[in-house]
């Protein structure tokens, strides 16, 4: 039986994945680092236990990097090359908007590898997501009505995760797009005012948006409990 494995399967845009592919009659194996259940596969990214087995009667794949760690290379490279000895026919890769302007970035170089492959392949590199507000940028909302960002009135076109997901399924049940890589945004571009007044107007209580300065920025990341090298990847890829 034709069998997809999801990494992140139950992240923003993995979870969404789950559902669409599920729908469409797609037996679906969710990569997992903790003790798998029915339906999913071993698979730690950090330590590759489980790397061996993770494809065995696999031949499509979601693949991207766990959030918290810049070292995506050194992660995602073992499994690329695992896929193709297990003889995966279709990868889909999600990187991020902007990786392919740096050939040394490291989601750039997993970029690169998996056009190497042989495998048939799909990468999709998302803007920021629509969801960072209920999330990443939650905490400065609900304490203080403001989204703290140092941003300036630089515009964004901000994508749902949902859409993401939609794109994905479609490239692993289709064959008719193989071997590109597309740029995912949203329907326009908003400065961070903007996304102020349309969280007011829904969530009926007044938010509005702070710039602040980087330091500030790095601050709150570290304090909120992420590393250090990711607090400064996320500080680079917001400039």
């Amino acid at each position: 039986m034709s069998q997809t494995l999801i990494l992140g399967a139950n992240g923003t845009v993995g979870s969404s994945l789950t559902q669409l592919l599920t729908a469409r009659g797609v037996k679906v194996l969710k990569a997992t680092s903790k003790t798998p259940k029915s339906g999913e596969r071993h698979l730690d990214l950090l330590t590759q236990k489980g790397l061996s087995d993770a494809f065995i009667d696999v031949d499509r794949a979601f693949l991207l990097s766990p959030p918290g760690h810049v070292n995506q290379d050194e992660l995602l490279l073992p499994v690329i090359n695992q896929a193709r000895i297990s003889g995966v026919k279709k990868i889909v890769l999600m990187t991020a908007m902007g990786v392919d302007a740096n050939e040394a970035a490291p989601l750039r170089i997993v970029e690169r590898s998996l056009e190497r492959s042989g495998i048939a392949y799909n990468i999709i590199r998302p803007n920021w997501f629509m969801q960072n507000f209920n999330t990443y940028w939650i905490h400065g909302i609900n304490e203080f009505g403001q989204i703290l960002l140092p941003t300036g009135n630089a515009k964004g076109s901000f994508i749902d995760a949902r859409d993401i997901a939609a794109t994905a399924a479609s490239l692993l049940t289709s064959s008719k797009f193989d071997n590109q890589a597309f740029d995912l945004t949203g329907p326009r571009a908003l400065d961070h005012h903007e996304v102020a007044k349309i969280l007011s107007r829904v969530s009926h209580r007044p938010i509005a948006y702070q710039d602040i300065t980087p330091a500030q920025m790095r601050e709150g990341l570290i304090a909120a409990g992420l590393p250090i090298p990711y607090s400064e990847f996320m500080l680079t890829i917001l400039e």
